[in-house]
């Protein structure tokens, strides 16, 4: 017996489609958007670790590419940190920031980013402000938090208890940029469907508009 249902559909056509070159081009659009956030440089308060806006940009590839792209475009995005681009906040590159502090910082993002396309496009439903604001917070802020706080108290040997305190002014930045992901993936969802390339499962189950992806059922 075969499934119809539009969210399965989704589901296999997510399991067996092959990467285009557009989802290519759409992983390096979204490495880019997250080095150009870097631009601005990145400060330090109590700590080692610094401060920048390029988590708002992993908040962004997890919640427009989904999940796999999002954690590929991350993964990108290291990889040519590691050979020395210097694409992190404050011109830093090489493989010596990921043996640094801010080490698990970096290797989360690549999971935060694929969390967060899990949660915002569960199910094959179209993103909804509350959706897309639970899945930044926990892939963006707590699922970083989680692999980069324990990594950082490692490195700098000082207790995890510590490192978690101390950890606490990246807090209200990041809820900043949780807000604003929201707003961008909210407003892309009415203004640009077509930006998520993927086709949505309605709450009845039926199929909703536009735009394939490597994570949902492409446009006829």
């Amino acid at each position: 017996m075969t499934d119809s249902h539009p969210t399965a559909r989704a589901a296999r056509t997510a399991r067996t489609r092959r990467l285009d070159a557009t989802d290519l081009a759409r992983v390096a659009v979204a490495a880019a958007i997250v080095a150009v956030l870097g631009l601005p440089g990145s400060f330090s308060v109590f700590g080692a670790v610094p401060i920048t806006a390029q988590t708002l940009g992993v908040m962004l590839a997890g919640a427009l590419l989904g999940p796999w792209l999002g954690a590929l475009s991350m993964t990108v995005l290291l990889a040519l940190v590691a050979v020395g681009l210097p694409l992190l906040a404050g011109g830093r590159g090489g493989v010596g920031v990921f043996v640094g502090p801010s080490a698990g910082y970096l290797f989360g993002w690549i999971v935060g980013a694929f969390v967060i396309g899990l949660i915002v496009h569960a199910g094959g439903r179209k993103p909804v402000v509350w959706r897309t604001l639970l899945g930044v917070v926990v892939g963006g802020i707590l699922v970083v938090y989680a692999i980069g706080i324990p990594v950082q108290s490692l490195i700098t040997r000082l207790p995890l208890a510590e490192t978690a305190l101390t950890s606490l002014v990246f807090v209200p930045g990041d809820l900043v940029k949780a807000v604003i992901a929201t707003a961008v993936v909210t407003t892309l969802v009415r203004a640009y469907p077509r930006a998520f390339r993927r086709t949505w499962a309605s709450a009845r189950g039926a199929a909703a508009a536009p735009a394939p992806d490597r994570d949902g059922a492409p446009v006829a």
